[in-house]
């Protein structure tokens, strides 16, 4: 395993958004990665040593975000297919956290908040590699509306992500499909992925037909992300609620005939440390290795200008 840096500038820096990574994907000329606590997507270039040379896009201008361009947008996963840059948001409720320096901390545990960006998901043309204006599915007609009244993934809408509630962590986009991998809820240890077919009303998406479940039995492990990889897809799974590990690389060629999938190849077991250097997203690179980043990066992974990801290679 090795390691290439990502740089970022002084603004993302103050953001601590290279310490809160939670989704990428690689182009031909560096990758977009996105963090979990901004409303913006970035893309760094491959200098031939490592990924710099940050251009910043705020969704908000692209698509009217349902709480403004401003708020969080807990985007969590990203892909990319046929000229267009897909960015999916957590549609996870969140629990207050509770800090040593808490004043009330039984009442803070106890609040449980919804913002609306977290319940986006968008998808912008690229033109000569930066966004245009685009479409996006949110407000009342967002995707965890459409679960409301699904009998297993329903019931875990009222939850918050971090207590095995409805918590979206990994996109991918193939074969005309949209596949979305949740980390909550795990139903009895097993894991799920919804199939979508989208299309795009003016700068609205909508479902085109009714979603369809995929039930994956990765050993009681939720998704964290997912990307397409030949015509497969590759899950990074990890613990559904706010434990560290264990994460592995599992491959899963989605059936439409199989909706339940009792074996999915495991084709690595990944590093992660305690309290920290938590795997949080997957994407292939040109060359053919594996790039993973990080969300709370352990020390000795940052670096004066940013982080260290690790690029892997799969046998």
């Amino acid at each position: 395993m090795n390691r290439v840096e990502l740089r970022f500038d002084e603004v993302s820096r103050a953001a601590r958004t290279h310490t809160n990574l939670s989704a990428v994907r690689g182009d031909s000329g560096g990758l977009w990665v996105a963090g979990d606590e901004t409303a913006t997507v970035e893309h760094l270039t491959w200098t031939g040593e490592m990924y710099a040379g940050q251009r910043s896009f705020r969704l908000g201008d692209y698509v009217d975000l349902p709480a403004g361009p401003d708020d969080e947008a807990d985007i969590e996963g990203l892909a990319l297919h046929e000229g267009h840059l897909w960015a999916i948001g957590s549609h996870s409720l969140k629990r207050r956290r509770v800090k040593p320096t808490s004043k009330d901390p039984e009442r803070r545990l106890a609040t449980v908040v919804r913002e609306e960006n977290r319940f986006v998901l968008v998808r912008l043309p690229l033109r000569d590699g930066v966004p245009a204006k685009g479409a996006i599915m949110a407000g009342a007609g967002n995707l965890a509306a459409h679960l409301r009244d699904d009998p297993h993934l329903g019931p875990f809408l009222a939850l918050p992500g971090k207590d095995n509630g409805l918590d979206i962590e990994g996109i991918a986009v193939a074969g005309g499909r949209v596949y979305v991998g949740l980390r909550g809820p795990v139903l009895r240890g097993w894991a799920c992925v919804l199939s979508l077919r989208v299309e795009a009303d003016g700068a609205r998406l909508r479902m085109r037909e009714p979603y369809r479940k995929h039930f994956l039995n990765l050993g009681g492990l939720g998704v964290r992300d997912m990307c397409p990889y030949g015509e497969d897809l590759l899950l990074l799974a990890g613990p559904s609620m706010d434990l560290d590990g264990p994460v592995r690389l599992a491959r899963w060629r989605p059936d439409p005939g199989r909706t339940v999938e009792h074996e999915v190849e495991v084709v690595a077991e990944l590093p992660h440390g305690v309290g920290c250097d938590r795997p949080e997203g997957v994407a292939v690179l040109p060359g053919g290795g594996l790039l993973v980043v990080y969300d709370s990066p352990c020390p000795d992974r940052l670096t004066p200008e940013g982080v260290y990801a690790d690029v892997i290679a799969l046998g």
